[in-house]
């Protein structure tokens, strides 16, 4: 009956890393055991589905990790010149934020009430409301322009490297979204390249129709003989960047062509221009197009292309897409080694076929919405940001340090502190801190719900019991039978939810002692 093994391998625990992992009992054995203890005939509850119990037992987590359990969560950042934070992905609330000083001491830094970000409306120069749309504020793309390489873009590419080994790739040069392609041509006697896609969500719920712009180019891509030869062969590549309701495909990457007897065709859909499925007003196809010739000189300027009044108005997000592929003819024995060491294998070369930059999407129509620019920062958070911070204090004569009317002993005591502040915008997930504590070592204490992945749905052992009634509570509560039990095991889940939190806070009486021996100095002046 033992849980404990006496012949269990102390090397494996020890040099594991489940270290401790005996206090806690998983989520999955509470489960089990209440079912066989609490439902069944002749038992407290005669039946109930897996799923209500797994139900209620969440649920029991959940109100349990909230104000029982300890909250063993935090991360540790360096706090960049943004002074902002994002919030953990599991975040439910904040139980201390500090930062570190050089001896690893943690200082509290503490909320602040005086000041927010909140959402910011565009406005006229008479005050009145901005519902006309600025494309300096609210273009629809974001780093439309590259500039931010590939932020705020999805890569669907063999390689993410212009000089692509095999299968070229895409990447930014020049602050410029490049495209490069690789063909093989051998085992298999087969040719191929990539369909190089590159992707973004576009928010169009509050418009009907848009107006897609483009720069870009498309090279021509000449390929010689690589046994010695003469023959020159140059091959036409295509670049698209359309508006499409479905989100592009990750798979069937490699566009194969000239295909020998052996070997099986992969053509990716996103090589199609079916895949842009939205139209304007004259019925024309929601993408823009560059195709390079194949004769002629080969390397092209870039042109600006567009297609206006694009309709989409029964969708709430649509999707920018930009696809790069190359039609490739290549002679015999092209981008093969004939000689030396790597004699029979293919050569690494990628060749460049075109490039896209400052791709813009507008609304065609005035919105029928309040405008507000993308700058995550309000101008009051800005404002506040900026200056030295107004709630520490080192000296009561500083101006720039909070004051009660000039009175020395005026003073507020949530601004009697010198270590920050911190204010949590729930509206974009962010937690923005004072100028003071750029560059510091900031840690966020926090807790979850206890349900964000398998690892984290245990529960100390502690808290068993309290697991227990609280899951016959909500089963027998919400049930048609045993409802002469519910203000029994109302009581019941309270009794032992309390023992719980006795235990777990974990007093013990001589650190408790040592604190209070701290209390009985004589405070000198």
């Amino acid at each position: 009956m033992s849980l404990i093994n006496g012949s269990q391998n102390h090397k494996d625990y020890y040099q594991g890393n489940n270290l401790g992992n005996y206090q806690f009992i998983s989520l999955r054995d509470i489960i089990s055991q209440f079912e066989i203890a609490y439902i069944g005939d002749g038992k407290i509850i005669p039946k109930a589905s897996k799923l209500d119990v797994g139900f209620h037992a969440q649920r029991a987590m959940q109100e349990l990790s909230f104000d029982t359990f300890k909250s063993i969560k935090s991360q540790q950042i360096t706090l960049p010149p943004t002074l902002v934070m994002p919030l953990p992905h599991d975040y439910v609330n904040y139980t201390k934020l500090s930062w570190v000083d050089s001896s690893g001491i943690k200082h509290p830094i503490y909320p602040t009430s005086n000041t927010s970000n909140p959402s910011e409306i565009s406005q006229n120069e008479d005050g009145s409301y901005d519902f006309e749309f600025d494309p300096t504020l609210n273009g629809l793309v974001s780093n439309g322009n590259f500039a931010d390489k590939t932020d705020f873009w999805t890569v669907f590419s063999p390689g993410n490297m212009i000089t692509g080994k095999y299968s070229g790739g895409a990447a930014v040069v020049n602050e410029k979204l490049s495209f490069s392609q690789h063909t093989r041509n051998g085992a298999g006697a087969y040719n191929n390249g990539a369909i190089h896609t590159v992707y973004q969500a576009i928010d169009v719920s509050n418009t009907d129709f848009i107006d897609l712009s483009a720069d870009g180019r498309a090279d021509t891509v000449t390929i010689t003989e690589g046994n010695g030869g003469t023959t020159t062969i140059a091959n036409s590549s295509t670049l698209r960047v359309g508006i499409t309701s479905q989100v592009p495909a990750n798979n069937l990457t490699y566009n194969t062509n000239n295909m020998g007897t052996s070997s099986a065709q992969f053509l990716s859909p996103n090589s199609s221009t079916s895949m842009y499925d939205l139209s304007n007003y004259d019925s024309q196809p929601s993408y823009v197009e560059w195709v390079s010739p194949l004769a002629g000189g080969f390397t092209f300027l870039k042109a600006t292309k567009e297609v206006l009044n694009i309709d989409v108005s029964s969708y709430n997000t649509v999707y920018l897409v930009i696809v790069s592929f190359t039609d490739f003819t290549v002679p015999a024995g092209n981008d093969w080694y004939t000689s030396g060491p790597n004699n029979g294998l293919p050569m690494e070369i990628a060749y460049p076929s075109g490039s896209v930059d400052d791709i813009t999407i507008l609304q065609t129509e005035p919105s029928n919405f309040l405008q507000s620019p993308h700058e995550k920062n309000s101008s009051t958070w800005n404002k506040y940001k900026s200056l030295s911070p107004s709630d520490t204090i080192d000296n009561y004569e500083d101006d720039t340090y909070w004051r009660s009317q000039g009175e020395r002993y005026g003073l507020d005591p949530q601004h009697a502190q010198a270590n920050g502040s911190f204010y949590i915008d729930q509206r974009i997930g962010r937690i923005h801190f004072s100028s003071n504590i750029s560059g510091k070592t900031v840690i966020l204490d926090y807790m979850s719900d206890g349900l964000g992945s398998n690892d984290e749905m245990h529960v100390h052992k502690f808290a068993e019991e309290a697991m227990y009634k609280c899951i016959a509570y909500g089963i027998l509560s919400t049930s048609v039978y045993g409802q002469q039990l519910v203000p029994r095991f109302k009581k019941e889940k309270f009794a032992a939810v309390r023992q719980a939190k006795l235990r777990l806070s974990n007093i013990k009486l001589e650190e408790f002692t040592q604190i209070l021996r701290g209390k009985s100095k004589q405070i000198k002046h």
